[in-house]
C-alpha cells in the first residue's frame, strides 16, 4: 500500500473538486465498477428521488440537512454531465452556460432595457410567452406537447391543465369543477357496480383529474396537499401504534371498531393542541 497523496485532495474545493472526483469515478480504467455501467436511464430514478428529498428536507425546514440534499441534487447534475462529456453531447460547463443565457434572455427587466416596473403576474406572464417561443423554436407546435412525460402523474396533471387554460380551455370557477367532480364520482360508482375493471380504471383517472383540475382552481398544491395527508395518516396511525403498546398489545390484537376510536382520540388531541 502507498503512502502517496491521491491528487484528488490537491485539487481545487468546491464544483472544480466534485466535477473532478466524477470523472475519477466514470474513469474506465480506475473508477468505480458501478459507477462505470449507469447511463443516463439508470441515474435519472435517483435525480428525480434526490429532488423529493430536497422537497422533503424544506418542508421540515432542516437547513444542514438541506443543505446535504441539495448537494446530493448537484452531484446527479454533475453525474449527468460527466456522461454527457463522455457520450460528446454536453458537460456541466455548457450545461451552466445554457441556463446562465436562458435566465438572462428571460429576464429583460433585470438583464436588458425593459422596466422593472412590472407586477409578479406581469413578469409570469412575460415568463411563460418566452417559454413559449423557446418550444417553438424546438419545433413543439401543439399547446401539450413539451409537457414531460415522466413527471408525476399529479404534477402533470395540474401543468397540462395549465397549459390549456392558457388558450380558455378551462372552467370559468372552482364550482364548475365541483359539478364535475360530482359527475365522475357518479360515473366511478356505476362502473364499479358494473364491476367493469377497466371502466373503473378509467373513471378513477378521470375523477383524479378533475380532482387535480379542482386544486388549480383552488391554488392549493395537490401534491403538497396530499403529502401533508401522508403525514396526517402516519402520525396518526403511529399514536393508535403507541396507545395500543403502552398496553403491550400489537395492532393485530385490536380491531378496526378500537382503531377508529383511538384514531378519533389522535384527532381530537391534535385539534385541542393547535387551539
Amino acid at each position: 500500500m502507498t503512502n502517496e497523496r491521491d491528487p484528488i485532495f490537491e485539487t481545487a474545493d468546491g464544483l472544480p473538486r466534485l466535477i473532478e472526483v466524477m470523472r475519477r469515478l466514470r474513469d474506465p480504467e480506475a473508477g468505480c465498477p458501478w459507477d462505470i455501467e449507469q447511463d443516463f436511464a439508470t441515474i435519472a430514478p435517483y435525480t428525480i428521488e434526490e429532488a423529493y428529498e430536497v422537497s422533503d428536507a424544506i418542508d421540515r425546514k432542516d437547513w444542514p440537512e438541506l443543505e446535504g440534499e441539495l448537494g446530493d441534487l448537484l452531484l446527479q447534475v454533475v453525474y449527468h454531465g460527466q456522461m454527457g462529456a463522455e457520450a460528446g453531447h454536453f458537460d456541466v460547463n455548457s450545461i451552466a452556460r445554457r441556463v446562465t443565457a436562458k435566465m438572462v434572455d428571460r429576464h429583460p427587466h433585470v438583464f436588458g432595457s425593459e422596466t422593472r416596473d412590472k407586477t409578479a403576474e406581469d413578469q409570469k406572464r412575460d415568463w411563460e410567452i418566452a417559454k413559449a417561443r423557446e418550444r417553438a423554436t424546438k419545433g413543439a407546435q401543439g399547446v401539450l406537447d413539451d409537457v414531460a412525460l415522466g413527471m408525476p402523474a399529479l404534477l402533470r396533471a395540474v401543468k397540462l391543465q395549465k397549459r390549456a387554460a392558457r388558450v380558455g380551455f378551462d372552467w370559468p370557477d372552482a364550482g364548475h369543477v365541483l359539478e364535475k367532480i360530482t359527475e365522475e364520482t357518479r360515473e366511478l360508482v356505476e362502473a364499479n357496480d358494473n364491476a367493469d375493471p377497466e371502466h373503473t380504471h378509467e373513471e378513477f383517472g378521470d375523477l383524479l383529474f378533475v380532482m387535480a383540475n379542482l386544486a388549480r382552481h383552488l391554488d392549493v398544491d395537490p401534491e403538497h396537499a396530499l403529502r401533508d395527508a401522508n403525514a396526517k395518516f402516519t402520525r396518526r396511525f403511529k399514536q393508535i401504534e403507541s396507545a395500543l403498546d403502552k398496553e403491550g398489545r400489537l395492532l393485530e390484537d385490536s380491531n378496526l371498531e378500537e382503531m377508529d376510536a383511538l384514531w378519533d382520540a389522535a384527532k381530537a388531541r391534535e385539534r385541542s393542541e393547535i387551539s
